[in-house]
């Protein structure tokens, strides 16, 4: 499960960190799917396979973050937290990469970030003192089984009535 807490890296960029954790019973693994920075959507619009969206930490109001700082353990790229109260900056930004027209809610998807084309990757490297047997996530060049994710739990949008339409509209 994607995880942070307001515990930050000792090294590279000093931000936020974000971990990797099997626990199911953790609120620090909550996130809130949002429009891209400086992008609006409505509540209820599907999220489009290619589309770029941010990850906002439910517990510290911080963005999935990433930058060309390396990773504290595999020397990866570095992904963080970043920001205050949802507003970060543009190196916020992650394309969803999926199979289809939409994210659908029991698919494994991909996390592309938008400016430097690493995928959000958690591999076996674990972390010591102070975020115990957590495992590193970091941004990989290559896809491969580690960047697959999949949502676990979390309150789900009914579409909009216009999507509805949309999906059920068959007419030019």
């Amino acid at each position: 499960r994607l995880h942070s807490h307001d515990v930050r890296y000792g090294s590279g960029s000093g931000q936020q960190s974000v971990t990797g954790v099997s626990a199911a019973d953790d609120g620090n693994s909550y996130w809130r799917v949002r429009a891209r920075t400086a992008a609006e959507c409505r509540r209820g619009t599907p999220v489009r396979c290619g589309q770029a969206i941010r990850l906002t930490h439910l517990g510290t109001g911080r963005n999935l973050h990433s930058h060309r700082f390396s990773s504290p353990l595999s020397g990866n790229q570095e992904v963080s937290a970043f920001g205050e109260a949802g507003e970060g900056d543009y190196l916020d930004d992650w394309t969803v990469v999926c199979s289809g027209t939409y994210w659908v809610r029991d698919d494994e998807v991909r996390f592309q970030h938008t400016s430097t084309d690493v995928f959000l990757s958690v591999t076996g490297e674990q972390y010591g003192r102070p975020i115990h047997g957590q495992k590193e996530v970091h941004g990989m060049a290559a896809s491969s089984q580690n960047n697959y994710w999949k949502v676990m739990e979390g309150i789900f949008m009914q579409p909009s009535e216009a999507f509805q339409m949309e999906q059920y509209h068959a007419e030019l």
